[in-house]
């Protein structure tokens, strides 16, 4: 698969990736797979991200983003109950007040492959603005929440919740500040995110 072959080298994969890479902002695409495409664009946008097969590698790799920061002791700020209860046992800290926390620990929507964005909703943040959370971030997310576009993504979420469609959608994009993007008016409102994604593979 795209991402297997990104991560670990892949002989004309890798091409691929190369070429993508260098080529100028404004060009179109290649013609590559969603997972490669999002994997190009997330690099690019200073996102980091492990791959994993097992829920058993979700909790090694999860376990070593708190060692290498250091927040054996920093609880992480979540919405989604469901979180705290699956990853209970990690001998994570989990708070439901943002100010005590610098860590927000989430779902998403979809992870969208055009731009290496994150769409999140208010099931993800409820009422709050990107600016209001803490600086760093940590997505829990399966592959098959990859899209091509945002339009894509949208429509999903239309399918999905029908009448009762989320408030407060949004994307994460920034995850390092650039000269590039640190006057990018679709930022506002916004902040740029030290950004972890533990993708799963579920497909």
């Amino acid at each position: 698969m795209g991402l297997l072959d990104i991560l670990f080298g892949g002989g004309k994969k890798k091409v691929s990736k190369e070429t993508a890479e260098t080529r100028g902002q404004h060009m179109p695409d290649l013609n590559l797979p969603v997972d490669e495409k999002f994997t190009i664009h997330f690099k690019k946008n200073g996102g980091k991200f492990i791959y994993c097969v097992s829920q058993q590698e979700i909790s090694s790799a999860l376990q070593s983003i708190v060692e290498e920061n250091s927040w054996e002791k920093e609880p992480f700020f979540v919405m989604d109950s469901r979180l705290s209860e699956k990853f209970g046992k990690e001998g994570i800290l989990f708070t439901n007040k943002p100010k005590e926390s610098q860590v927000f620990f989430t779902t998403c929507e979809h992870l969208i492959a055009q731009n290496g964005s994150i769409l999140v909703c208010s099931n993800q943040l409820n009422e709050r603005k990107v600016n209001e959370l803490p600086s760093n971030v940590v997505v829990f997310a399966t592959t098959s929440q990859l899209v091509e576009s945002i339009g894509e993504g949208l429509k999903t979420i239309k399918r999905k919740y029908g009448a009762k469609i989320p408030a407060n959608i949004t994307t994460l994009k920034h995850f390092k500040a650039t000269e590039e993007n640190s006057d990018d008016f679709l930022t506002y409102g916004s902040s740029t995110k030290n950004l972890y994604l533990l993708l799963l593979e579920d497909l």
